[in-house]
């Protein structure tokens, strides 16, 4: 198994970069999220994901182990290819990946392109264990603040604001304080309304 490649950056595309290796160029696929994270310096140092198929033999660049993780669990699930896995890699940061799977949030992953309702159901399914287990994240603080913003979107809605506008305002003070009980987060939703 290749667990990194680091050599000279020969070649810097948005879907994949080259690197030479003593002689050897080596093409790996990459993420939009690895692909803003690669430095315009000549030496560089890719994580890499090595898939091997009938007719091929394809490798993966990551710039971070974390990445790597997700991509690695995000292809275990059952109808995610690799291809599946980068599109949602590059639309989403792995901790967006990892806080989505975390929270049950089907619409943010179901946001990627490619990935139906279904699709984004088994991810949670196959995944939240594993990633709370992995990430240390305790489910009782994920449960709280998924219930908390629920009961306040519930709330915004029969006083009459605009679902999707609630949402987006009460999912950024989730976000900046995960633990907020229903009646904070009410409160600070009504200031941002």
């Amino acid at each position: 198994m290749i667990t990194h490649v680091q050599g000279r950056l020969v070649e810097k595309n948005p879907t994949d970069v080259v690197i030479d290796c003593n002689g050897v160029g080596y093409l790996l696929n990459i993420s939009l999220h690895t692909y803003s994270q690669i430095p315009n310096n000549e030496h560089l140092k890719l994580y890499t994901h090595l898939l091997i198929r009938e007719d091929s033999h394809t490798l993966y660049g990551f710039s971070t182990l974390v990445e790597r993780e997700i991509f690695r669990l995000l292809i275990s699930v059952s109808g995610v290819g690799a291809s599946t896995a980068r599109t949602m890699l590059s639309s989403l940061s792995p901790e967006d990946v990892r806080e989505a799977i975390a929270h049950d949030d089907v619409r943010l992953i179901q946001s990627v392109k490619g990935i139906g309702a279904k699709t984004a159901q088994r991810v949670i399914l196959d995944l939240k264990d594993k990633i709370l287990k992995t990430y240390n994240l305790d489910e009782l603080s994920v449960n709280r603040s998924n219930t908390s913003k629920d009961e306040a979107l519930s709330a915004l809605e029969v006083l009459g604001f605009n679902k999707k506008q609630a949402e987006r305002v009460v999912d950024k003070i989730v976000k900046q304080d995960p633990d907020a009980n229903v009646e904070t987060v009410i409160k600070e939703a009504l200031k941002n309304l």
